[in-house]
C-alpha cells in the first residue's frame, strides 16, 4: 500500500470517503490546507473526509543507490557536489555583502563630509548674523602696543556702544550701554591709581616659605565614579574653595573647618569654570552642557540656582568675574564669548568673529577689567577692548590650544599656558619675553596662575612648579618643585592662598589638595 501523494509505505495511514484514496496523514493535511482539494480527482476535500487506517510498521528499503559499492560512491560524489556548490553560493553571498559594505561606509563618509560642510556653513552664517545684530566689523584690525595701555589706563581708546537693533524673532540683547561703558571706566581708573599707591602686604609668605611648601591636607570632594576636579575658586574672605569636577557637581568647601558647606548640583556634564562674587553670596558655575549658572546662598548654608543661561551652544569653557563684581563674561567653544549682568543674569552682549577657527578655551579679565584675554584652540590668545567688544591683539607662538591665562597684578604681565609651556607677554610692547617649558610634549601645561600680590607664579601638568616674579630682563628663579601627589600625572588646576600662604591644587583625582608650609597658619 503506497501513498497517493509520495509512493512511498505511508507511516500515518489516512484514506479519503470520497474516493477510497490512502494518504500520508502529514502530506495530505497540508495539501488540503493550501488547496482544500483532492491531489488525484480534483474533487473537494476536507480533514472530516478522511479516516485513519491502522497498518502494520513497514520497514523502509535501503534505497537501490545503497546496494552496492558503485552506488555509495555516487551518493558520495552527489554529496560532495551539494557541498561544494554550497560553499560557492556562501562566496558569492559573502563577496555580494562585502561589496554593499563598501558602498556603505563610502556613503557614509560621503554624509559626514556633507555634514561637516553644512555645520561649517551654519556656524559660518551664525557668526554674520551675531555681526550683523550687533553691528561690530567681522575683521577687527589688531590696535598697537599703546592702544592697548591707553584702554587699560584710562579707557579712552574705544567709543561707546549703542543697543544694537534686533531683527524680528531674535533674542534681544541689551548691549554694553553707556552706563555700563561709564561704571567700566570708572573701575578702571580707581583701580590703576590703587595699583600704584599698593604696596606688598607684611604679611606675604617668603621665598623661605615657599620652599617648605608641602601638602598639608586632602580632601575627596567629588563622586568616585567620574574622578577628577576640573576648575577652582577662593573666597579669601571667607576662607572657601569652590570646586567644579568630572562629576557635573561643584562643590563649597570651608577650609579652616575642613568641612564641605554645600554642594551644587544641577549641571548635567562637567563643571569647566567657578568664580565667587564677592558680594551677595553669589557664586558662578560653567559646563560642559553648554550653560552658565548663578548660585545664590540662602539662609541654611546651601546655595540656590537663581538664574542658567544658555546663550552658547557648545560646550562652556571658562568664566571669569569683572572687577565691579557686577558683570561676568563666558566663553565657549561655539567660538563667542558673551557679557553679561550678573543681578538679571542677562546676555548683554555676546561676540563672535569669523577669524575664530576652533572655539575658545579659555578667559581672564585684566585686573582693571578694560580689556579681556581669551585663549583659543588654535594657539592664539587674544585680547579685547570690553567696551567696544573689539579684538585689539593676538599673541601667537604658542603650540597646541591654549589651557589657561592669567593677569599679573601689576598690570603689565600676562601669562598664557599651552601644550608646549607657558609664556609671558609683555601687554605694554605686546611681546612675549620669556617661556618656560617645563614638561615633554606629550604633557601639556594645564594651569598658570599669579598669587595677588604679583609675586608668585605658579605653573602646574605633570608637577606644580613656583617661581619668583622678577622684571622682563631679570631671570624668573624657581623657587619649589612640587609633585602631583594624586598619581594621575595631571594637575588641573591651582590658586594661590590670600598673601601666598597656601596652595589650593585640583587634580585627575577627586582630591582637593592643601599645600602649604607645615608651620604656616594654614597648618593650625
Amino acid at each position: 500500500m503506497f501513498c497517493a501523494i509520495s509512493g512511498l509505505t505511508p507511516e500515518e495511514a489516512v484514506v479519503s470517503r470520497r474516493s477510497g484514496l490512502l494518504f500520508e496523514r502529514r502530506l495530505i493535511e497540508k495539501y488540503i490546507a493550501e488547496r482544500g482539494t483532492c491531489p488525484v480527482t480534483g474533487e473537494p476535500l476536507s480533514p472530516e473526509d478522511l479516516v485513519a487506517v491502522k497498518t502494520n510498521k513497514a520497514v523502509k528499503p535501503r534505497p537501490l543507490q545503497a546496494a552496492s559499492i558503485p552506488g555509495m560512491l555516487g551518493l558520495f560524489q552527489n554529496e560532495w557536489d551539494a557541498v561544494v556548490l554550497s560553499n560557492y553560493a556562501l562566496e558569492q553571498q559573502l563577496h555580494t555583502a562585502r561589496q554593499e559594505l563598501s558602498h556603505a561606509l563610502y556613503q557614509h563618509d560621503a554624509a559626514c563630509r556633507v555634514i561637516a560642510r553644512l555645520k561649517k556653513e551654519r556656524d559660518e552664517a551664525r557668526s554674520f548674523l551675531l555681526q550683523a545684530e550687533r553691528h561690530i566689523p567681522a575683521n577687527s584690525p589688531a590696535a598697537p602696543a599703546s592702544a592697548v595701555m591707553t584702554t587699560m589706563s584710562n579707557g579712552k581708546r574705544a567709543p561707546e556702544t549703542e543697543p544694537e537693533a534686533v531683527a524680528p524673532g531674535k533674542k534681544s540683547r541689551q548691549g554694553i550701554t553707556s552706563e555700563i561703558v561709564k561704571e567700566l571706566t570708572e573701575c578702571n581708573a580707581r583701580l590703576s591709581g590703587q595699583r600704584k599707591k599698593r604696596q606688598a602686604s607684611p604679611n606675604l609668605a617668603s621665598v623661605e616659605v615657599l620652599e617648605r611648601f608641602t601638602q598639608l591636607s586632602s580632601h575627596p570632594l567629588h563622586k568616585t565614579s567620574k574622578p577628577g576636579i576640573c576648575s577652582i575658586d577662593l573666597h579669601l574672605s571667607k576662607d572657601l574653595i569652590l570646586t567644579g569636577g568630572m562629576d557635573s557637581n561643584a562643590v563649597v568647601f570651608n577650609r579652616s573647618s575642613g568641612q564641605i558647606v554645600s554642594n551644587l548640583a544641577g549641571h548635567s556634564k562637567r563643571v569647566t569654570g567657578v568664580k565667587f562674587v564677592p558680594r551677595d553670596d553669589l557664586l558662578l558655575t560653567g559646563s560642559a552642557d553648554k550653560t552658565v549658572r548663578i548660585w545664590q546662598g540662602n539662609e541654611e548654608g546651601n546655595y540656590d540656582c537663581k538664574h542658567v543661561l544658555r546663550d552658547h551652544t557648545a560646550e562652556v569653557t571658562a568664566v571669569t568675574l569683572h572687577a565691579t563684581h557686577n558683570y561676568f563674561v563666558s566663553a565657549s567653544a561655539d567660538k563667542t564669548w558673551a557679557f553679561y549682568d550678573i543681578a538679571s543674569g542677562l546676555c548683554l552682549a555676546q561676540v563672535s568673529e569669523s577669524t575664530v577657527q576652533d572655539g575658545y578655551t579659555s578667559a581672564a579679565f585684566h585686573p582693571d577689567g578694560l580689556i579681556l584675554g581669551t585663549g583659543t584652540a588654535e594657539s592664539l590668545v587674544r585680547i579685547w577692548d570690553v567696551k567696544s567688544q573689539a579684538n585689539v591683539a593676538k599673541f601667537e607662538g604658542h603650540s597646541g590650544p591654549v589651557t589657561d591665562i592669567s593677569f599679573s597684578e601689576n598690570g603689565y604681565f600676562l601669562a598664557t599656558a599651552a601644550y608646549d609651556g607657558v609664556k609671558l607677554w609683555d601687554l605694554r610692547k605686546l611681546k612675549n619675553f620669556r617661556s618656560f617649558a617645563p614638561y615633554d610634549p606629550s604633557t601639556p601645561t594645564n594651569t598658570v596662575e599669579f598669587d595677588y600680590s604679583g609675586s608668585y607664579l605658579a605653573i602646574a601638568g605633570s608637577d606644580i612648579r613656583i617661581y619668583q616674579v622678577a622684571s622682563v630682563k631679570q631671570e624668573w628663579n624657581t623657587i619649589k618643585v612640587l609633585p602631583d601627589l594624586s598619581g594621575t600625572g595631571k594637575v588641573s588646576a591651582i590658586r594661590f592662598g590670600p598673601d601666598a600662604s597656601y596652595l589650593a591644587v585640583g587634580t585627575n583625582d577627586r582630591n582637593l589638595r592643601i599645600l602649604g608650609a607645615p608651620t604656616s597658619l594654614s597648618d593650625s
